[in-house]
């Protein structure tokens, strides 16, 4: 991240954090995403070398998935009652455990082993920290570390890609599981040195006080309407970058593995659009943002049933630069909308996240069959409609 950005959230005020913990924050998010996403690029590889289908190898990418939504609630339970750092920290430390075992495994089963352990860690990271930066600061600053923050998730998932795809190409895929272990490492020990105690922090008066904040949390019409937008969030990106791969290896495009993921630059996008969506999110109404949110990603699904592919390209990008704000966006309103609890609110958001992206992949593959790429891409549409019909009834400022 660059030195004006983490800047942006050391503004002065009594609760504006250092650029030290704003740094801790964003390379939390970093190594999570690292982490979620690092065989999506390799699965070809890893069905040749441990001897299954490739359809198989996709359970790598769904086990942290599903890991992830079943562990949040209880995750936002246990942090609401002890504390957020010590999870953080622990929880990065943890992570480079299954990550290095995964590197040896003997079989595709060991594999998905890894990374559902994996799993079961990431939102002891992910959850919390969003909850830290809600307590920690005001809520225009908040908002704005949100941007950062987001930032540095989407900067993981790219490089999660991006870096086991090409050590894999140099060496092998159990080097680049090595080499995100390392990754892993060194950002567990950033976030252990440079993220401060909790000074604002106020625990539950325990694990039954933490569930007695569902009914609340379930109850909190302007929450559901967050739930709902985080439902779409994943949903969109799931559908959009895995059905337009079918397309786009067909003819007359053919393309290849390696052009294919490189698809994947236009993520860079959201890297831009988040901290702005951050910053303007904490000066301007969310509800108008959101459906600039919207009219840019439809823009972008328009582009996207064009045959050019350079306007496939920008129309991808187009979604991009809507999607992740819509995620930088929805977070940062938890803390807002949530009655107490915050952790735990965070937790329901990252379960209906990525109950989404299952969805995503799963519901336009029947369009896929039937009509291809414009079934999709109007699946996809629909969702993003319904979501900016929550996120107006929904986002009202207190």
């Amino acid at each position: 991240m660059s030195s004006q950005s983490l800047n942006a959230v050391s503004e002065a005020g009594p609760t504006a954090i250092p650029r030290t913990t704003a740094l801790a924050l964003v390379v939390a998010g970093f190594v999570t995403f690292v982490n979620m996403w690092c065989t999506q690029a390799i699965l070809p590889v890893l069905a040749k070398s441990l001897q299954v289908s490739p359809a198989l190898t996709g359970y790598t990418v769904t086990a942290p998935l599903v890991a992830t939504a079943v562990m949040a609630p209880l995750i936002g339970m246990i942090s609401d009652r002890f504390g957020r750092r010590i999870f953080i920290r622990g929880a990065a430390l943890l992570l480079v455990i299954p990550t290095v075992l995964a590197a040896f495994s003997s079989s595709l089963t060991m594999l998905i082993a890894c990374r559902f352990a994996q799993g079961l860690l990431l939102p002891f990271i992910f959850t919390i920290t969003i909850a830290y930066i809600s307590d920690e600061m005001t809520p225009i600053n908040a908002m704005k570390m949100v941007g950062i923050y987001t930032s540095g998730t989407i900067s993981g998932g790219f490089s999660g890609r991006l870096i086991v795809g090409f050590v894999t190409a140099l060496a092998n895929w159990r080097i680049g599981f090595l080499v995100i272990g390392a990754i892993t490492l060194a950002a567990a020990l950033t976030i252990t040195f440079l993220l401060p105690k909790e000074r604002r922090f106020q625990p539950t008066l325990g694990i039954s006080g933490a569930l007695s904040s569902f009914p609340n949390h379930l109850s909190n019409r302007r929450l559901l309407g967050t739930y709902a937008v985080g439902f779409g969030v994943l949903f969109s990106l799931v559908s959009v970058f895995t059905f337009i791969n079918f397309r786009l290896a067909e003819a007359p495009y053919n393309l290849g593995p390696a052009a294919l993921g490189a698809i994947f630059v236009v993520y860079l996008g959201g890297v831009a659009a988040s901290p702005v969506a951050g910053r303007l999110g904490a000066r301007m109404n969310r509800r108008m943002l959101m459906a600039v949110c919207v009219g840019l990603i439809l823009t972008g699904l328009a582009l996207t049933l064009a045959s050019p592919l350079w306007l496939i390209c920008l129309g991808l990008l187009f979604v991009c630069f809507g999607v992740f704000p819509q995620q930088t966006l929805a977070t940062g309103f938890i803390g807002v909308a949530a009655r107490g609890a915050k952790s735990t609110a965070v937790g329901l958001y990252v379960t209906t996240y990525y109950v989404g992206g299952s969805f995503g992949g799963i519901l336009p593959a029947a369009a896929w069959h039937d009509t291809g790429w414009p079934g999709c891409a109007a699946i996809t549409a629909i969702v993003q409609l319904a979501m900016l019909g929550f996120a107006l009834k929904s986002w009202r400022d207190t």
